[in-house]
């Protein structure tokens, strides 16, 4: 029995528990990915939503992030039962020098992933920091430890450490493939798309807010959300989409609060989404009372003030806002007209009619019966993702 224990020492019983935390969170994700659904506490639209939901979970369009991971701590998990003093030398080498080109990989993956959250796509996934912090702890361990177990088989000292760091640097560099991988495909655009399979509600667009003229050829809906950072990196490139379509283009606002309070098609409440209810009835309200100051309030909502980030419009500023361009008594005149939560119910319909997949991230844009999670940089990728996803004709 002691020497049983002598060859699980606690470092090795901390790699495993580590290694089966970020493999079972990986297998969660990756079924996700691939069957729909959502993730406990990733509700629609919220952060968690927005980054598992992105380009940038995926390689090539196809293949998941979080798949690649289960390969890895599946081979971690492997390698590590063989790593005992009851194995034969040449194999325990083998299995630690797989588990530091393992563990170079995945804190290089780590620390692109986290770059990507908090610089590019703006929003944080708690289960995928989980596993990045694991896997930088995992990754840590191996790389002391496998300097530890060299150094006790050699007698220079220098040379443990000059084998393990080039090995993890091989490592590093599968990470760096990976991620030059991304750049390169997803310069092209990949974005989350399909087709509803029912007739989506009809809206006429003469009566609803747009972007555009209600008489432009073609018109695409957008499913928007006044709390949402990514539907306000798209609110500014959609004029400049509609003078490169020589004004026969528009965009019908179709507001879809990610709130349950007021949308039936989120499983639960987001503190990010508090206030997505009032504040797309206050939006409709001005549209209501006077529809030529509405351009004004919508674009005041998505406009950037300060910080390093844009943040949402209190509800107050809000409303402060609304009866500047309306008045007082116009405002909420208008919030009581019944169209108002019509039309926010025609929108939430045509939102849960989108969301068979699983896809329940906006913006979203629809185009007869296709529909697109949109991720342009600029008004270019965004005309490029209209013709190619949404199948909407050239100018």
């Amino acid at each position: 029995m002691r020497k049983g224990r002598g060859t699980w020492p606690w470092w090795r019983r901390v790699m495993i528990v580590l290694i089966m935390l970020a493999l079972i969170l990986s297998t969660i994700m990756s079924w996700h990915s691939l069957a729909g659904g959502y993730i406990a506490g990733c509700g629609s639209g919220s952060p968690c939503d927005q980054v598992l939901n992105s380009r940038w979970s995926m390689v090539a369009g196809m293949i998941p992030v979080s798949g690649l991971a289960v390969g890895v701590y599946l081979a971690l998990l492997v390698a590590i039962f063989f790593i005992g003093p009851d194995k034969e030398m040449p194999i325990r080498r083998l299995a630690w020098q797989m588990m530091l080109v393992l563990a170079g990989s995945i804190a290089g993956s780590a620390i692109w992933f986290t770059v990507l959250q908090k610089w590019i796509i703006g929003d944080f996934c708690p289960y995928c920091m989980t596993i990045h912090i694991t896997g930088l702890l995992i990754a840590a361990m191996v790389i002391w430890r496998a300097i530890k177990e060299s150094d006790n088989h050699s007698a220079r000292r220098i040379n443990p450490l000059l084998s393990s760091s080039g090995l993890a640097l091989c490592g590093l560099i599968l990470a760096g493939i990976l991620a030059a991988s991304q750049l390169s495909f997803n310069s092209k655009k990949v974005y989350s798309g399909g087709e509803s399979q029912e007739n989506l509600p009809a809206i006429d667009y003469h009566t609803i807010p747009l972007v555009g003229s209600p008489d432009a050829p073609y018109v695409v809906a957008l499913l928007f959300d006044y709390q949402c950072s990514h539907c306000q990196k798209l609110h500014f490139m959609l004029n400049e989409a509609i003078r490169l379509y020589d004004d026969n283009l528009a965009f019908a606002l179709c507001p879809v609060p990610l709130n349950a309070d007021c949308n039936p098609y989120v499983p639960r409440n987001e503190d990010a989404f508090r206030n997505s209810c009032e504040l797309s009835r206050i939006g409709l309200a001005v549209w209501v009372a006077k529809r030529d100051a509405f351009p004004e309030f919508d674009n005041w909502m998505f406009r950037y003030e300060s910080g390093d980030r844009w943040h949402p419009r209190s509800l107050e500023t809000a409303r402060g806002k609304a009866i500047e361009l309306v008045g007082q008594v116009n405002l909420d005149k208008a919030l009581t007209n019944p169209w108002i939560d019509l039309y926010l119910k025609t929108s939430t319909q045509i939102y849960g009619q989108t969301i068979k997949t699983g896809k329940g991230g906006i913006p979203k844009m629809i185009y007869g019966s296709r529909w697109v999670i949109p991720e342009p940089d600029n008004a270019n990728d965004l005309v490029m993702i209209l013709q190619k996803s949404l199948g909407v004709p050239e100018p």
